[in-house]
């Protein structure tokens, strides 16, 4: 049931690029997009990894998931400080904000690279369905590079529902740090999935509306 799952996931992906581009106005909120093209890209070797079955091919193109999620899943750290500026946040402006964002995207992607990518090791797994090629070491909770994002985020949300009140982000976001922190036993691998999508779609939601509301533009 899983591969069909995962597949439902890639093509909503689809979707929410398309909604993305045609309702986005082009602000720098919309670095969103490549975390959406690498979530594509994730999910429908998922779906369709068992119709490759065990081999290089297979193997090469999950080493190509792991990296991709390490190079595009911290910029959502810059886009939390964007889409705060798009909604004329006054402190997003701050050099210092700007520069402690700038630092934890770079502490995030090299804690992703020394934990996760160096000296990677996949092997083939398969679980309800899916096979794939997975870390070697076995997970003991959300990556650190994962929990860096979200008090990003979370800061991002927080302020946007104080001060713009605009909640969506917020509730995506808690959402995910749900999902990351509580482990489900529902006889599938795809709730964590669920939850990313979730935020997904409202962070999209958040970048379209601020690139639009002329009334917080600044400049």
């Amino acid at each position: 049931m899983d591969p069909y799952i995962f597949g439902f996931f890639a093509l909503a992906y689809i979707v929410i690029l398309i909604w993305g581009i045609a309702k986005h106005k082009k602000t720098a909120s919309a670095i969103i997009f490549f975390v959406i093209l690498a979530l594509i890209y994730d999910n429908a070797i998922l779906a369709v990894g068992h119709l490759f079955g065990e081999g290089e091919l297979l193997k090469n193109l999950s080493y190509g998931r792991f990296w991709l999620h390490a190079i595009f899943t911290p910029t959502l750290i810059i886009f939390s400080l964007l889409v705060m500026r798009e909604a004329n946040i006054e402190f997003a402006y701050k050099k210092w904000v700007a520069f402690s964002f700038g630092a934890l995207w770079i502490v995030a992607m090299i804690v992703e690279y020394f934990m996760e990518l160096s000296g990677l090791e996949l092997a083939p797994k398969e679980s309800y369905g899916v096979l794939n090629y997975s870390t070697t070491e076995a997970a003991s909770g959300p990556p650190l590079m994962i929990l860096i994002v979200l008090v990003a985020l979370l800061i991002a949300a927080v302020t946007l529902a104080w001060k713009r009140k605009w909640w969506w982000m917020l509730v995506g976001t808690i959402f995910m740090t749900i999902g990351s922190a509580v482990p489900f036993d529902i006889g599938s691998d795809a709730i964590t999935n669920a939850f990313e999508l979730f935020l997904i779609a409202t962070l999209m939601w958040t970048a379209i509306h601020f690139s639009n509301d002329r009334a917080y533009k600044r400049f």
